[in-house]
């Protein structure tokens, strides 16, 4: 019987030890991928293999047109630069023509890991571009990084550890970001400086601030006319861990969504929930620029992260205010009695808020060359709401959502 217990025991034992992890086996690819990137003709497909594969210098792709590159899956094709000695980004498409990158993973560039810019029809599809060892400031900006850019699908993506932006639009026009995954990134999910973007489907958690719209001073572009439904927005309570000075160093930890400085916003049906500092901020560049009047000016950015401007007044082209942006349908929750202490706004949401962050902030400055903005809500159900009126000292501070109850506005992204 004695004997028998034992096996058991041991039976038992040997059923709870966790399977020793086998080591990865890197190999190299570096110079036959690289050539094929090169030497591709247009409307041809690169296959690649199944396995680990290690990179210590950027892989360029220029000029090609109906080129695909298409992996094993984004759990078996994994590039990394995790060695990398040469170049910013991992991999890098430019002035393209209706490229297709999907089903694998990209990890660990110095820089950006997965940039495309300039090109005219471009699919991102399951594409998993992550920093390993999680959030560090040292990661690189942006893990998907499409930039001045026409027709832009990004589907089924998860982006994880960007210092900057996980899912990330600058600068193009015609944009879908949907069903996708962005956590522990500074921002989950950004679109900047875009028009014509719809952005739906998505789950953004565990990040600084889950999803920002923002048009930014001193670009070559401006944004307008976003459609943000049907997406989750949950949890992004991370600490901030972008360079100092960067813009998105002003996002407050406990952020849902930001609306920064555009117009004709859609923003509907959407869970917004446990945020703790405040679920949706519609704000305007004025208030980044007051929130960062001691920061030193970054005389150069890198890559393409954008740094905050003090002389934006000079850019006569940019309206630093938001207007004509639509807030209905959504659904607000938050369990979280306090605000992060992390953040001037989250102090000041405490005492201007105390046990009730927001679920819907708007800093009230106004716009002397508009009196009327069109900062719509409606129907979103039970919902706190401060307008801080920030350029006056919070003299008018209000909790009164009704100046600001009116109909859905239509937003055409035609």
């Amino acid at each position: 019987m004695i004997r028998f217990t034992i096996l058991v025991l041991l039976a038992f034992l040997i059923a709870c030890t966790p399977a020793k992890k086998e080591p990865i086996m890197w190999k190299t690819i570096e110079k036959t991928l690289q050539t094929e990137l090169i030497t591709i003709a247009d409307g041809d497909t690169i296959y690649l293999p199944e396995g680990n594969f290690m990179f210590t210098k950027s892989l360029t792709m220029d000029g090609k047109k109906n080129v695909v590159i298409i992996g094993k899956g984004m759990d078996k094709t994994i590039l990394s630069w995790r060695n990398q000695t040469e170049g910013a980004e991992g991999l890098h498409v430019s002035n393209g023509q209706n490229i297709v990158l999907q089903d694998f993973s990209v990890e660990d560039a110095k820089g950006d890991n997965l940039k495309v810019n300039d090109t005219n029809g471009l699919v991102l599809r399951r594409i998993r571009s992550v920093w390993a060892d999680g959030p560090k400031t040292e990661n690189g900006a942006y893990a998907l990084y499409p930039v001045l850019c026409k027709n832009v699908l990004m589907e089924e993506c998860i982006a994880m550890g960007s210092s900057d932006a996980g899912i990330y639009v600058g600068q193009s026009d015609s944009v879908i970001i949907r069903n996708n995954k962005a956590y522990w990134n500074v921002a989950g999910i950004e679109a900047e400086n875009s028009k014509y973007v719809e952005i739906y489907g998505n789950e953004s958690y565990e990040n600084t601030g889950g999803l920002l719209v923002f048009d930014l001073p001193g670009l070559t572009k401006y944004g307008h006319t976003t459609k943000v439904y049907n997406n989750n927005i949950h949890d992004n309570n991370h600490e901030n861990f972008a360079q100092k000075g960067n813009v998105v160093a002003s996002i407050p930890p406990g952020c849902g969504m930001m609306i920064l400085a555009t117009h004709h916003i859609a923003i509907y049906e959407n869970k917004i929930s446990d945020n703790r500092s405040v679920g949706l901020a519609v704000v305007s560049y004025e208030m980044v620029a007051a929130l960062n009047k001691d920061e030193e000016e970054q005389a150069n950015s890198i890559g393409g992260v954008q740094t905050i401007n003090n002389r934006y007044k000079e850019d006569s082209l940019y309206n630093p205010f938001p207007h004509t942006v639509s807030i209905h349908k959504n659904t607000f929750k938050n369990s979280h009695w306090f605000p992060t202490m992390q953040s001037d706004i989250g102090k000041l949401l405490l005492m201007k808020s105390f046990m009730n962050p927001p679920d819907i902030l708007y800093d009230g400055i106004e716009n002397p060359k508009q009196k009327e903005r069109n900062i719509c809500i409606g129907e979103n159900g039970e919902f706190s709401f401060i307008n801080l009126d920030a350029a006056n000292d919070f003299k008018s501070l209000s909790k009164d959502p009704a100046p600001f109850s009116c109909k859905q506005l239509s937003v055409s992204l035609q």
